[in-house]
């Protein structure tokens, strides 16, 4: 019969053998270890804060760790990706992001990391466009309106964004460019902020997200003059295309998607992708995505990491043309 002091030793030895063989199992095996965090680089309430918490739900439930969202908001996106960007790439911090991504080069003059290198593609997780709202205060009941009142008073309007840099900023200013009109951009903390002094009148109008547009518009506390979609949004299907109406041609989309830092295993990149694809495609998903007017629109994480590379140099190019040079 074994004596206490044995039994202790052997069950230390199988304690330490366990621990071992544990430690040597790939990485991606035992992932997630811990709560994984998705860090948004704006407030609440914009496409990548939403589609960010419908997966995290179900995703979290995948994993079989607590999945938490977190905004960082702040420099059109930067502090949030920053953060990503400088985080162990284990997996267990992401990032949510828009098209206000591949923006920020042409912004900032000096970015806090590198867009291309710095991260690695794992989906991206919706597509949509902008819906051009004013308060319903406002004179401007059509897109016609509004063209021709800041046509009478160059200088004079405004026009809010979520923070320079931002998606809702670029399409500001693409509008503004495509029109021909002077409109001075005001730069807010984000969406939220951005839709209140909206309908508050403060600012004559705004670029919205249709996530963030279209309950304020239902509930008539925002008027809608048009959609940047080439088409009618299925959701709001009474509210004309800006092509349409006063800008034949004009188009203004976003996305949504989401990042790993950059030297993720790639088995964990896939994991990841797998089941967020798998998340998308579940119909109650789809549905509350689709009534926002946003589409869910997966790819494969090297489509992503492509798609990213290719619009950091087409917003460049836009940006020469609109005459937006980096700060």
């Amino acid at each position: 019969m074994r004596t206490r002091f044995e039994l202790g030793i052997v069950a230390c030895l199988i304690a330490c053998f366990a621990a071992a063989a544990w430690s040597a199992q790939p990485e991606a095996a035992r992932y997630p270890v811990r709560p994984v965090r998705i860090v948004i680089g704006f407030t609440p309430g914009g496409t990548p804060d939403i589609t960010a918490r419908l997966i995290g739900v179900k995703l979290a439930d995948a994993l079989g760790q607590p999945v938490v969202v977190d905004n960082r908001p702040g420099a059109g996106g930067t502090i949030g990706g920053k953060l990503v960007a400088e985080a162990t790439p284990d997996g267990h911090t992401l990032l949510s992001v828009s098209a206000s991504h591949v923006l920020q080069p042409s912004i900032y003059a000096k970015m806090p990391y590198d867009t291309l290198k710095d991260f690695a593609g794992i989906t991206r997780t919706s597509t949509a466009c902008y819906l051009l709202v004013t308060s319903p205060s406002s004179p401007a009941r059509t897109a016609k309106d509004l063209l021709a009142q800041a046509k009478a008073k160059p200088g004079q309007l405004n026009f809010a964004s979520a923070g320079s840099g931002s998606g809702t900023h670029f399409a500001g200013e693409m509008f503004k460019h495509a029109a021909g009109i002077d409109v001075v951009h005001i730069p807010y903390k984000g969406i939220p902020e951005s839709l209140t002094d909206t309908m508050a009148g403060r600012v004559q109008f705004f670029m919205s997200p249709l996530s963030g547009g279209i309950p304020l518009m239902k509930a008539g506390k925002l008027r809608a003059l048009g959609v940047s979609c080439l088409k009618r949004v299925a959701a709001i299907p009474d509210v004309p295309t800006l092509a349409e109406t006063v800008l034949p041609g004009f188009q203004a989309d976003t996305w949504s998607g989401i990042l790993a830092p950059a030297k993720t295993p790639r088995a964990i990149i896939n994991r990841l992708h797998a089941e967020i694809t798998r998340i998308l495609a579940l119909p109650e998903i789809e549905q509350k995505m689709t009534a926002l007017g946003v589409d869910p629109d997966p790819t494969q994480p090297a489509e992503f990491d492509k798609l990213i590379a290719e619009q950091v140099k087409a917003m460049a190019k836009l940006a020469r043309a609109a005459g937006i040079r980096p700060q």
